[in-house]
């Protein structure tokens, strides 16, 4: 299975069995298309495309097809699928805990428009997390992760930093235990920089591997949605705080990380925006909401949507060229290494790899599942005490979701996530097709920009 798509001047094929990438010329462009679509007769060929380009010959288009011959032999074009049977088994690698999403704090000192978590609450009471349960949280996650070393912890929220004493009580234990245990922790913060202060930055420029900092792009941007529990906007009050973490951390092992609504399709103006402030590392999210509130995004939205991407990869590729570049998440794509294909088939763990603890010790198989009773596995008490749950997320991989059977970004989104499927579909095994849109469309861009500045 191919893929061909123009971006920017660019002729592009993408094989995606094999994940290689072709960037040709307009002739052999044409020709490809014709062979996928059946004709391999040189005659033939050049016929249909003879009128287009005055100066072709029968030779050229034999040559192109001997090329295109040569590809299919090396497994570089039109090459089969080999992963499919192998998939159930790849699955059964992530059956292994590595990571945990702590949320120490079901509070929040915001009150964000979209907020997914409930304004912080998760639809529930609020709550702080005692270091007692964190401590268990982390025993839990020693015990289960037997032949690994490498693990990961996420203190997450509402906003962790209400409850920072607990998180760095936290990491001192993992700390304390993990050479004995023979583990490695891995510890990332995410937070809406109220409460960001020196001994935050301090700490957390020591233990914490990855910090994701909240902001939304231009002040009215972030403003309209991002605001105090008084209605008051925020930008003003975390934006010279953003910078110092940043450049505390030499501008690496953080992201600015945004949501973008109805209210700002033109995001990449937002994007540009943070870039302009001279944070690196960007991303940005489509919001995810129920389909009837004011500042949700509809299939209406997507030609904007892409037109926005594209916008923000060349961009990209001035700035790059101009000695000023940026990084946005989506966009970075390690394609001559990347994630070996167990993790391209598999996904991201939700529900076997990857598990959320609440502040009572309740077991969910993602944050975004946090609040479900239909989802609580568990607890750090009982353990897992619903296996049925586990066997579910088991069951997802690319090639469980029939609508990822001809598409050529499988292998980069790995079927998308669950959790936005669930919502969406009911179904953690479907897919939502609104992302699905949207992530097809950063893979092509992320693969221009790529060819563009390698040229």
């Amino acid at each position: 299975m191919i893929h061909q798509y123009k971006n920017n001047g660019y002729n592009i094929i993408i094989d995606a069995n094999s994940g290689c990438i072709h960037s040709v010329d307009d002739v052999a462009y044409d020709i490809i298309k014709l062979v996928d679509e059946g004709i391999g007769d040189a005659q033939l060929i050049f016929n249909e495309i003879k009128d287009k380009y005055n100066d072709i010959t029968i030779d050229d288009v034999t040559e192109t097809l001997e090329d295109i011959e040569l590809l299919k032999k090396e497994g570089k074009l039109f090459s089969d699928d080999i992963f499919r049977d192998l998939a159930p088994y790849m699955k059964d690698k992530q059956s292994v805990l590595k990571a945990i999403c702590l949320h120490v704090a079901h509070d929040c000192n915001m009150n964000c428009g979209y907020c997914f978590a409930g304004k912080g609450e998760f639809n529930g009471p609020k709550g702080l997390m005692s270091f007692e349960t964190a401590k268990k949280a982390i025993d839990f996650l020693v015990e289960h992760s037997p032949g690994r070393r490498n693990l990961e912890v996420d203190f997450f929220g509402g906003e962790p930093l209400l409850n920072w004493e607990v998180c760095k009580k936290t990491v001192e234990y993992a700390r304390l235990i993990e050479k004995e245990k023979n583990k490695n922790f891995r510890f990332t913060l995410t937070t809406n920089g109220l409460l960001i202060d020196d001994d935050v930055i301090e700490f957390s420029n020591k233990e914490m591997g990855n910090v994701v900092l909240s902001l939304d792009g231009r002040p009215e941007i972030n403003d309209n949605m991002r605001k105090t529990k008084n209605g008051k906007g925020t930008y003003d009050l975390i934006i010279d705080k953003f910078k110092k973490f940043a450049d505390s951390r030499n501008q690496k092992d953080y992201y600015m990380r945004g949501t973008y609504t109805k209210y700002n399709r033109d995001f990449a103006k937002d994007i540009i925006h943070m870039a302009d402030l001279d944070f690196k590392e960007l991303s940005m999210e489509p919001v995810v909401c129920s389909t009837d509130m004011p500042y949700a995004l509809t299939e209406e939205d997507i030609p904007v949507l892409k037109e926005n991407y594209d916008i923000l990869a060349r961009e990209m590729i001035k700035r790059y060229k101009d000695g000023n570049g940026f990084n946005f998440y989506h966009y970075t794509i390690d394609f001559t290494g990347g994630p070996c294909i167990s993790k391209r088939i598999s996904g991201c763990g939700v529900g076997t790899e990857y598990l959320a603890i609440t502040p009572e010790g309740d077991i969910y198989p993602c944050h975004q599942f946090v609040g479900d009773d239909k989802y609580k596995m568990g607890n750090l008490d009982d353990g897992i005490t619903k296996g049925e749950i586990v066997s579910e997320f088991k069951g997802c991989n690319v090639y469980s979701r029939k609508e990822c059977d001809d598409c050529f970004a499988k292998l980069y989104c790995s079927g998308g996530c669950s959790a936005n499927a669930y919502h969406m579909n009911g179904d953690v095994k479907t897919v939502c097709e609104f992302s699905c849109e949207l992530h097809k469309k950063r893979i092509e861009c992320a693969v221009m920009m790529n060819i563009a500045l390698n040229e």
